[in-house]
């Protein structure tokens, strides 16, 4: 029996990055082997253990081979006779499918290190061209590592997954599972651009793909279109290091403006309705959860209007407020707020521009939130007035905000 850390870890450990979780492999046992040895069996499709003390995951050294479309159509074999090479062979990208030995040996025997040196994305086989999830991984990947290129025989590769049909197969918890993955690398929009690259987004989110192409307001810049934009919210939103909601909300913000008629063009009239119904649809397609559609939904509808609080009057303020149940759930607004701010920094030349909108919604919060409403209902000899009293001391509250 021979034990070796295999991928993310001896990656990360090569880049100097920080190793949080490592995987292994077993080459040489048997799962009667792992089992005497104390290990607990958790895997239902090929053999996987935890480790008795570390509750780390070792698998047996196993092969897989595809027998139909998807990335559930595969068969699996493991056994003492699996080969650390082989193993590896069956991974997405070079730079995953080194190991150390126990000695800590470097195993490489795809160019991972290489591929690492020349900050290059490269997949191991053609065996890459089976498993559909690959293309998401790949532009994840792309996405955590924004310095590295992808290789153009790798892009190759999945345009053809693409055009084969491979992506549609693709489940929509699985696609929503390496979204937010993705949405929470360093560079999002370079997972998007991957994407876009190899033709797997207007497969997989046609919503976001219109944008492309659609101009922007014209007080907005001329060379950064509608997609372009909700690129460069996304990355704004990674460099203030905002939640998965607030990112998930930045990213589908503007949907609407990709069904803006070409004849109201570069103005998008209404948008923010349509953003919220294509919101909707998206998120009841891939599954989101609610925390993320829910946020989604309120900075769809209400971005434009968080952006000119000043202009609003006391009473509209208050409406936001109620509407975006931000007295029950201010973390919740406050989340809004931020993806707001991504979104007004989101463009060229405004990248280190102040947001005072969001200082003075959380004023505007703060006073409604010291209105106390209770001493007024006890005040108040009319049962029936005590709303109308509180409302008029909600928005005599905001009126005092400068």
């Amino acid at each position: 029996m021979r034990i070796y850390c295999v991928g993310g870890a001896v990656r990360d450990e090569l880049l100097g990055r920080p190793v949080e979780d490592r995987d292994w492999v077993v080459v040489g046992a048997t799962p009667e082997e792992m089992l005497a040895r104390g290990f607990k069996p958790v895997g239902k499709d090929f053999p996987v253990f935890l480790h008795p003390e570390t509750h780390e995951e070792y698998a047996l050294a196993r092969t897989e081979r595809k027998h139909g479309r998807g990335y559930h159509g595969f068969t699996f074999h493991a056994s003492p006779e699996v080969t650390l090479e082989e193993d590896l062979a069956r991974r997405d990208l070079t730079i995953n499918a080194m190991a150390k030995d126990e000695a800590g040996r470097l195993i490489d025997p795809y160019g991972g290190r290489r591929d690492l040196e020349q900050k290059r994305l490269r997949h191991v086989s053609p065996a890459f061209a089976e498993d559909p999830v690959r293309i998401l991984r790949l532009a994840r990947f792309a996405a955590r590592y924004p310095d590295f290129t992808v290789a153009e025989e790798t892009l190759a590769l999945a345009r053809q997954m693409v055009a084969c049909g491979e992506v549609d197969a693709l489940v929509p918890e699985r696609v929503w599972q390496e979204l937010s993955r993705g949405l929470m690398e360093e560079k999002p929009s370079r997972m998007f651009a991957t994407l876009r690259a190899c033709g797997a987004l207007v497969k997989l989110l046609p919503e976001l793909e219109r944008l492309f192409g659609v101009p922007q307001r014209a007080d907005f810049h001329p060379e950064v279109d509608s997609g372009l934009h909700v690129m460069l919210v996304i990355d704004m939103a990674a460099r203030l290091k905002l939640s998965l909601p607030a990112r998930f909300a930045a990213l589908t913000h503007d949907l609407g403006k990709g069904t803006t008629p070409a004849e109201l063009l570069p103005r998008h009239h209404g948008h923010e309705a349509r953003s919220v119904e294509l919101v909707e649809a998206l998120c009841a397609r891939l599954k989101v959860p609610a925390e993320c559609r829910d946020l989604a939904r309120l900075v769809a509808r209400f971005h434009g209007d968080v952006h000119k609080a000043a202009e609003l009057r006391p009473a509209t303020r208050l409406a936001i407020l109620e509407y975006c149940d931000a007295l029950r759930r201010p973390a919740r607004f406050a989340e809004m707020l931020s993806a707001c701010e991504a979104d007004w920094r989101g463009r060229l030349g405004h990248e280190e521009a102040a947001y005072p909108q969001a200082r003075l919604w959380q004023a505007t919060l703060a006073a409604v939130q010291a209105v106390d409403a209770a001493a007024i209902a006890r005040a108040c000899a009319d049962p029936a007035q005590i709303p109308q009293r509180i409302r008029a001391a909600r928005l005599a509250a905001i009126s005092s905000i400068v």
